[in-house]
């Protein structure tokens, strides 16, 4: 059976719509609704049903999609090794990480990683944590070093999720703020302060925590990405929350103060359960071992696995 029709159906259940799937695969929307078709006419069954916003598997679909899957993935795992044997060449390794842990922790084990095994090709993708655990889902990242902030990492039985340890958030304020060098700081006494967030995830722990309070943070700025919020911040125009593990390289013009009862996020490793890179075991050592000097006894062992 041709894998050019099983690729189609799993890219129209992954994105619910036959349009969208024709767009994604650059075929037209009748191709796709064709091979569809023939291939519901070979298993003698229906895959597909519509539903008011487009496309969804049948139970029968469902369980046709999860297989399909499994045998893209290997397919793919396969003509990587054929071409990576083909030219001669090792793998390299594919590292993903929130822009956070990208700014510091995870180039500090790739740095103690090549110093232990020599040289190695290697690239590092930054991203947020949902869409760089289905790039490793994909095969396109190694190894990806997330967090669980909202809306949370879902539980996939093909990723093996390796816990780090409890990264806890910080205050950034400019240089000159009044509140500089002193804290812990209660949230409740920066409730009349103006908040700038780049995503929803951080905003979401920020309001919860200020609730938590009894109070409202006024998050009145939007940025684009981090760097934009932090010169948000730098300019003085406002205050944000941010990971802890950012502050040893934040730029000089911008300081951090601890909250009393700080929000959390906890900080995974992520790989593929089936043909891992061979240097994806002793990288998430080192990463273990950068984040230990940031956060020294905070939560779990830093070697917990979770299935």
């Amino acid at each position: 059976m041709d894998l050019t029709v099983w690729r189609t159906f799993v890219t129209v259940c992954r994105l619910g719509s036959l349009s969208a799937a024709a767009t994604e695969l650059h075929h037209t929307q009748s191709a796709v609704s064709r091979q569809i078709a023939g291939l519901e006419r070979r298993l003698g069954v229906t895959l597909m049903e519509r539903h008011a916003r487009g496309v969804r598997p049948t139970p029968v679909g469902e369980v046709f999609r999860r297989h399909a899957q499994a045998t893209l993935d290997e397919a793919d795992r396969a003509l990587r090794a054929v071409r990576d044997a083909r030219d001669g060449a090792d793998r390299p390794l594919a590292v993903g990480a929130t822009p956070s842990l990208a700014a510091g922790i995870v180039p500090e084990a790739i740095r103690a990683l090549l110093e232990g095994s020599g040289p190695l090709r290697w690239s590092l993708l930054p991203g947020l944590s949902g869409a760089l655990h289905d790039r490793v889902i994909a095969g396109d990242l190694d190894l990806a070093v997330v967090t669980d902030a909202p809306p949370g990492l879902p539980h996939d039985p093909r990723v093996e999720r390796r816990f780090l340890g409890l990264d806890e958030m910080v205050v950034a304020l400019p240089a000159g703020h009044p509140r500089a060098g002193h804290g812990p700081v209660d949230i409740r006494e920066l409730a009349d302060q103006t908040w700038v967030e780049d995503d929803d995830g951080s905003a979401a722990l920020l309001r919860r925590h200020a609730a938590r309070a009894g109070v409202t943070a006024r998050v009145d700025l939007a940025a684009a990405d981090l760097p934009g919020k932090l010169a948000l911040v730098a300019t003085g125009h406002a205050i944000a929350l941010i990971p802890g593990v950012l502050s040893r390289a934040l730029r000089g013009d911008v300081t951090t103060v601890p909250l009393l009862d700080p929000p959390t996020r906890g900080v995974y490793a992520l790989t593929r359960r089936h043909d891992p890179h061979p240097a994806a075991v002793p990288l998430l050592d080192h990463l273990a071992g950068a984040f230990a000097p940031h956060h020294a006894g905070a939560g779990e062992a830093a070697d917990r696995t979770v299935e």
